[in-house]
């Protein structure tokens, strides 16, 4: 016998069991939601005045609710512009619920909306309980553009925001801030759909146990082609949860059960060997896409072919053919639209198999990776134009990615606002050919346009995307002018355009400061500093991570974000992986005491509060952190790395540098913790088999010594930042005091002199160590030395 519920959900041509939903396009960038020019009319020198009269369909706010509401009005300035269709005359919402009282930009979106929003909290799981009614569960971020899609179709539409409030009780999340809430929902949305993707969107019991999920739902029946629209499906859900609730709390158990499994790992198994790196190249060639770079098919991701891990797996082998992979993925990215070929950085992701029309989205994770990546390209490569676009990236982030107090801002938003004063994608970083005449004059705009692929009738809805549809050579050949000339000239046009550019509003900002992103932008600076030669670039570094450690971290434990002047959250494994991370690395770039003693100590608090001792790998949250449905064992890489697979690279990392063979026991643990999933599916774990070529490689082991400044290292530094060398550690210090103090935090550098007076460098393996360099010719052939096969340790 079919039960209530399915009958119920089948009539509206839905399978509350699993099937796949009707969704829209996938996750990707953010417009924002209105017309400012609408709203503008509020007096400047007067904070704005808000109605607090109660949202449709949704009970009378406590007296207490509405003080603090008006305290939060109270404190905003003049210059606020609410994000929302629903105004009065004079440009003043006509709504306001509780995410006014948030920090994340991405909720204070929403705090405009009609709908009764909560934040994620007991507060909202008790009135779901006491009201005996279902939870909707919204997540996304503030960069997300299908996210404000169904915010501007659904949230901020009165009909379906007076039924929300009427037969729920909506919580609202920011991914960004909450990863341990979007994992678990993320879960159950993959598990009912069989795909993910923001927004996601989850029907809950008031235990928080979900029944039923997808992500983008058109607003009515319909609406894009959908036959059941967002409307439809809220009235059904509420109508059967409302007749047989225990149905609903039924299934949500059966899910929660079966999320629980699915976030933590199987039995541990033995260390994957060598050849699961091999296999996992072999699988990356299959699906290469040879003429464009990067994986056939569109979109395209960045991070869906590593090039960080075939660059390892041609130094392992010697194989050209791993080498050509990542060279061409990484010349395809440099050449296309998804590169901002005006203000460097790169965009979310490709929406076409060529690289050429992106979701104009920045994400600071995004360019963090893509710089490291462009910096070990140069390196295997010498191709100066790799490190020209990793130059220009970590210089844009500086501009416009840094804020004052030395952390760097989350992201950019897609949309942006035309000359009529409508948001629209991509309107910011698009240009026609008049307006590049305009720009730069005709005779330059006309070399220009060719070099950059501007035509009269654009490639993105009139527009143009710059790329570069023809090189320099062939540019220089055609106009018949040097070569150095024509780069000249594109380097005079581009800083006209970016200044033309500059004029234009800007695209949102998420100013908000991650802990875990900026501490993969930490490394990326500290790796730039290293690999071009910039010293300011790990002074950018060091400013990024003094904020972290002296804003975000309370009481010897991080934080997650930090907004308004105030770190909020627990920190998760990836925050404290990734920091670590990029604290090894400015310690490698500086030689300064202080951050490996930082990242010691941080991995010691790591250790205590998120380590599974029993089983091996890490926990998401730490142990004393909110009880969700599920303690996520983070396993797989994807747009970001794991936290895990960046641990396993920490922990060896300080095993080499401590001669501590307790991280090297941590990280083999880790290993096995999460061999048969590596072993099933190697290509979801790549950063993890990076950290598994590093364990069963020869790492180098480099000490160097100056006798007085640590100027007198710069010729073994500059050896090194020619040397592509993934799997190394690096330690420098002056001979004294310093040396001493290096040396009880890393053992490794003990009993190293500077021979004679002078900079002298080690090179070990193993602990076994060549004879101590004195010149630069021997010190690069000793490095440049592969040592024995990687056949594990």
């Amino acid at each position: 016998m079919v039960r209530p519920w399915l009958e119920v959900a089948k009539r509206a041509t839905l399978l509350l069991l699993g099937a796949a939903l009707l969704m829209a396009p996938g996750p990707s960038c953010a417009p924002p939601i209105h017309d400012p020019a609408a709203t503008a009319a509020v007096d400047e020198e007067t904070p704005p005045v808000f109605d607090l009269a109660a949202l449709p369909g949704a009970p009378p706010r406590p007296a207490e609710l509405t003080a603090r509401l008006a305290q939060a009005i109270h404190a905003l300035d003049a210059s606020y512009v609410p994000r929302t269709d629903h105004v009065h005359p004079n440009g003043r919402p006509k709504f306001t619920n509780r995410l006014i009282l948030e920090s994340s930009p991405y909720l204070r979106q929403h705090a405009h909306n009609p709908v009764d929003w909560h934040s994620w909290g007991s507060e909202a799981m008790e009135l779901a309980r006491k009201l005996d009614r279902p939870i909707l569960l919204s997540v996304g971020y503030s960069t997300c553009h299908w996210c404000h899609v169904m915010e501007r179709e659904s949230f901020e539409d009165e009909e379906i925001a007076r039924t929300i409030n009427d037969r729920y009780v909506a919580i609202k999340v920011d991914r960004e801030e909450r990863p341990d809430v979007d994992a678990v929902y993320m879960a159950a949305v993959q598990a009912l759909t069989g795909r993910g993707g923001w927004p996601m969107t989850v029907w809950m019991t008031p235990d928080a146990e979900p029944f039923y999920a997808g992500t983008y739902f058109p607003a009515r029946d319909g609406d894009r082609g959908s036959a059941t629209g967002f409307l439809t499906l809220l009235t059904v859900i509420a109508d059967q949860y409302a007749a047989a609730p225990e149905q609903a709390s039924s299934h949500g158990q059966s899910l929660a059960a079966h999320i629980r499994e699915r976030m933590v790992p199987g039995a541990a198994a033995a260390i994957p060997g060598i050849e699961i790196l091999d296999r996992a190249a072999v699988a990356l060639r299959s699906r290469f896409d040879p003429v464009n770079g990067g994986t056939t098919g569109a979109p395209k991701f960045p991070s869906n072919l590593p090039v960080r891990l075939m660059l390892r797996q041609h130094r392992r082998t010697g194989e050209a053919e791993w080498l050509r992979i990542a060279e061409r993925t990484l010349e395809g990215m440099a050449r296309g639209g998804l590169h901002d070929q005006v203000g460097g950085g790169f965009h979310r992701y490709s929406t076409d198999a060529h690289w050429l029309v992106p979701h104009f989205e920045k994400m600071l994770y995004d360019n963090a990776l893509l710089a490291s990546a462009y910096l070990e390209g140069w390196q295997a490569t010498g191709r100066d134009e790799f490190a020209e676009v990793a130059r220009r990236l970590l210089s844009y982030v500086e501009l416009e990615m840094t804020a004052p107090e030395g952390g760097f801002y989350s992201a950019t938003d897609a949309d942006s606002l035309t000359p009529s004063g409508h948001a629209e994608e991509g309107w910011y970083f698009t240009w026609t050919l008049e307006e590049l005449t305009d720009c730069l004059g005709r005779e330059q705009a006309g070399l220009i346009a060719r070099h950059y692929g501007v035509t009269r009738s654009g490639n993105f809805e009139g527009r143009s995307v710059l790329h570069v549809a023809m090189p320099v050579e062939a540019l220089a050949r055609e106009a018949a002018i040097a070569p150095d000339d024509v780069r000249g000239a594109i380097d005079e046009a581009r800083s006209l355009l970016w200044a033309a550019r500059a004029r234009r509003p800007a695209p949102l900002l998420d100013d908000k400061v991650l802990t875990a992103w900026n501490g993969l932008m930490i490394s990326a600076f500290a790796q730039g500093s290293v690999i071009l030669g910039e010293p300011r670039f790990a002074a950018t570094a060091s400013r990024a991570a003094s904020f972290v450690l002296d804003r975000m971290r309370v009481e010897g434990r991080l934080r997650r974000s930090y907004k308004d002047g105030a770190p909020r959250h627990n920190a998760y494994l990836d925050d404290y992986a990734f920091l670590i991370a990029g604290l090894l690395d400015l310690h490698e770039a500086t030689g300064e005491r202080r951050w490996l003693g930082d990242a010691i100590e941080l991995q010691a608090t790591l250790d205590e509060h998120h380590l599974d001792r029993a089983a091996g790998g890490y926990f998401a949250t730490s142990h004393d952190h909110e009880p969700l449905l599920a303690r996520e064992k983070p396993t797989w890489d994807g747009a970001e790395p794991s936290g895990n697979s960046i641990t396993a690279l920490n922990l060896l990392r300080f095993s080499e540098l401590t001669s501590d063979d307790r991280y090297r026991s941590r990280a083999d643990a880790l290993f096995r913790a999460f061999a048969t999933g590596m072993n099933e599916n190697p290509l979801a774990a790549s950063e993890l088999l990076a950290a598994l070529d590093f364990r069963l490689g020869t790492p180098k082991e480099i000490v160097l010594i100056a006798a007085r400044s640590r100027d007198e290292l710069k010729p073994f530094r500059l050896a090194l930042a020619r040397t592509y060398l993934p799997n190394r550690i690096v330690i420098e210090a002056i001979a004294g005091s310093d040396l001493t103090e290096i040396a009880a935090l890393a053992p490794i550098a003990a009993g190293k002199t500077a021979i004679d007076g002078g900079a002298t460098a080690y090179v070990c393996e193993s602990g076994s160590c060549d004879l101590p360099a004195r010149d630069v010719a021997t010190f690069e052939r000793q490095i440049r030395n592969p040592g024995p096969p990687a056949t594990g340790r």
